[in-house]
């Protein structure tokens, strides 16, 4: 899996949190869209953390993965 932390202006996505984060803190994951590729941040230090950028196809074999 290719995965770049960007530095480009990423304001401008609409972010979603991970339905597994509670509102009490803990380890809690954000993730944007476009066209080309999914975002994904750290919701703790949203507005100065690292940004992370991976195509969608990418994204997409990530996601469909299982654990047993």
């Amino acid at each position: 899996m290719s995965v770049e932390q960007v530095s480009e202006n990423v304001s401008g996505l609409r972010w979603f949190k991970s339905s597994y984060s509670g509102s009490g803190g803990g380890n809690c994951v954000e993730v944007a869209a476009d066209l080309d590729a999914v975002y994904v941040r750290d919701s703790k230090v949203a507005d100065r953390g690292p940004v992370l950028r991976i195509s969608r196809g990418e994204w997409a074999a990530f996601v469909a993965l299982t654990v047993e």
